[in-house]
């Protein structure tokens, strides 16, 4: 099994990778998707983040009003660090509970849409979808540190014209996340995606055989 952790800062395009490793074979592990349904209505996540930030951050029909609670912790690091104190524990424990299922030996599914042959068991490939894998200091969980990367500019522009997002919240949450120079310092491969889309599946599946062939590899964890 090998274990690789996939970052990039916002609008780098790392969705985007993650979807096409997925069609390639790869066990995704999507700490955003995870993040989402341990604070849906009913969990002791929403119960704590609702104690923590109060029932002003609720939607009328009880779900997080995200756009809302983005407001708050997005301008305030402090309000920002005390959502991570929640949410971030109860992230590694679904993730790592999914990491078992894919990889143990007991056979559980590990494949997805287009899995190769060795999406489960000795020879996965784990891809852990993390967006905050820098800021977190969460790369020596890894064997691997994959970053996708775009200059802000780049970023900037995609969010603007693609989302539709104002240019000053771009700005404000690329500052809260760690700087480019930062990701890169951790990256054992970087999938440069300043280019456009069609550049990218190519360079996509470079990685990907890499990344099988180690997993491949006698011994590796």
């Amino acid at each position: 099994m090998l274990k690789v952790g996939l970052t990039g800062g916002i609008g780098a395009g790392k969705s985007e990778v993650s979807r096409l490793l997925d069609a390639c074979g790869a066990v995704i592990v999507d700490a955003d998707k995870i993040a989402r349904e341990v604070v849906e209505p009913g969990t002791p996540g929403l119960a704590a983040v609702v104690a923590e930030f109060g029932e002003e951050i609720l939607a009328p029909d009880g779900t997080l009003d995200r756009p809302k609670l983005g407001s708050v912790v997005f301008a305030d690091t402090e309000r920002l660090a005390a959502l991570n104190a929640i949410v971030h524990p109860l992230v590694g424990e679904r993730s790592a509970q999914l990491e078992r299922e894919a990889g143990g030996t007991d056979g559980a599914a590990g494949g997805t849409a287009g899995g190769a042959d060795d999406g489960a068991g000795g020879g996965a490939v784990i891809v852990h979808d993390v967006p905050l894998l820098t800021e977190n200091g969460l790369a020596p969980l890894f064997d691997l540190v994959l970053v996708v990367d775009a200059s802000p500019q780049t970023r900037l522009d995609r969010l603007v014209r693609s989302r539709g997002m104002a240019e000053e919240e771009v700005r404000a949450r690329m500052a809260a996340q760690a700087s480019r120079a930062e990701r890169l310092a951790v990256a054992d491969i970087v999938i440069d995606n300043d280019g456009p889309l069609e550049e990218l599946e190519p360079r996509v599946r470079q990685v990907w055989e890499s990344l099988r062939e180690r997993a491949q590899r006698p011994g590796t964890h």
